[in-house]
């Protein structure tokens, strides 16, 4: 049995499909359809064989080649050329020389706008046009090369536009995997730190063991205990430390005391509350709140300058939560701040990166970031 799609889901259909170039590309056939079915009562009584009624099909079946404009834009082209030279239509000429374009760009435009005014040059020479495109060569002119032109030039800006668009798309594309990568690549690093040390504790406590034990029998398992942490730490050292250098270790929860009088010096009071069984959390885990925290205080210092910030850093059964909140200002701060946009890029990948996950949005006349990450702490 058929079953027809929901109200919502077709709603939701309708408005992908209306966002669609698909959806521009309708509305530019049925523009220039609009736009020349004005012309059909002229056209029903030229010299020609066609009535009201055909002649509306023709110019809609002329029309509807806009459609196929970002593939085939050379087909609405010879369709309106054709067009021109029978029914003396030029509303189509401008759509598809804009079209040209505006999806092939300048040197395209320009021979398209060339053998345009070629075209009409040699109908002016035909006998039969009508009087009324000119008497004289510079009326008639007068009247197509702007018409051809200015189609064309607004075209190819339009495809400098679409160019521009798409370069500061790529930018931020590649800035947001740059963060991303930095941050992959700075979790690695809290890694090495971390657990280096322990794993240099692990061999210190596994020789002082070894010689504890004499000449004993398991004397020989706590070398090899010893020198199997060595040799991880020398693991570590080859994979992370050798890509980057770096000068310490993110601080854990007990630098977030530091970034509350640091935002509280650019100017917004900050209300810190950690829960007293975070402070259990593992040093990886501390890095990432610390970072976390930081990022956000940062951006409510560029987006809501001297507005009061809320950090509370809870424990909540298995997870950890971060929540991090700000009102949002009147009007946008002046001058506009320096920002890359890719904090909020950074923080989910640390926070992904463990687990967990990451949301910021604006609620309430405010703009919150939760972070939640899986504490490690056995309950």
């Amino acid at each position: 049995m058929l079953r027809l799609p929901t109200v919502p889901a077709l709603r939701r259909r309708v408005d992908r499909w209306a966002a669609s170039p698909r959806a521009l590309d309708v509305v530019a056939a049925l523009s220039a359809f609009g736009l020349m079915v004005l012309d059909v009562p002229g056209l029903a009584r030229a010299d020609n064989s066609l009535t009201g009624v055909t002649a509306t099909l023709v110019l809609a079946a002329g029309a509807a080649t806009l459609v196929l404009r970002r593939r085939l834009p050379w087909l609405p082209y010879a369709v309106a050329l054709a067009l021109m030279g029978w029914l003396h239509e030029l509303t189509m000429i401008q759509f598809a020389l804009y079209s040209i374009g505006r999806f092939r760009g300048r040197r395209s435009a320009t021979a398209a706008t060339l053998l345009y005014v070629a075209v009409a040059y040699g109908l002016f020479l035909t006998p039969g046009w009508p009087a009324e495109h000119g008497e004289t060569l510079s009326d008639f002119l007068s009247l197509v090369v702007p018409i051809g032109v200015l189609a064309a030039g607004v075209g190819i800006a339009a495809y400098r536009q679409d160019l521009v668009r798409a370069l500061e798309a790529q930018r931020r594309e590649a800035a947001a995997r740059q963060a991303v990568q930095e941050e992959r690549i700075s979790v690695g690093r809290d890694v090495h730190d971390l657990v280096g040390r322990e794993l240099t504790v692990l061999a210190v406590r596994a020789e002082v063991l070894a010689v504890r034990a004499g000449g004993e029998a398991h004397r020989k398992d706590f070398e090899e205990l010893a020198d199997t942490a060595r040799r991880a730490h020398l693991m570590l050292n080859e994979t992370i430390v050798r890509r980057a250098d770096r000068d310490a270790a993110t601080p854990g929860l007990e630098g977030l005391a530091a970034l509350a009088l640091e935002g509280e010096r650019m100017g917004s009071s900050v209300d810190l509350a950690v829960a007293e069984e975070a402070k259990a959390l593992s040093p990886l885990r501390q890095a990432a709140v610390h970072r976390v925290v930081r990022e956000c205080l940062t951006n409510a210092a560029k987006h809501a300058p001297g507005l009061p910030v809320t950090v509370a850093i809870t424990v909540e059964g298995p997870d950890l939560r971060i929540e991090v909140a700000n009102p949002l200002p009147g009007s946008p701060p002046d001058p506009a701040p320096v920002s890359t946009g890719t904090g909020l890029f950074s923080m989910e990948e640390r926070v992904t990166s463990m687990g967990g996950t990451l949301r910021a949005r604006r609620e309430g006349g405010a703009y919150r970031v939760t972070a939640l990450l899986p504490t490690g702490l056995e309950r």
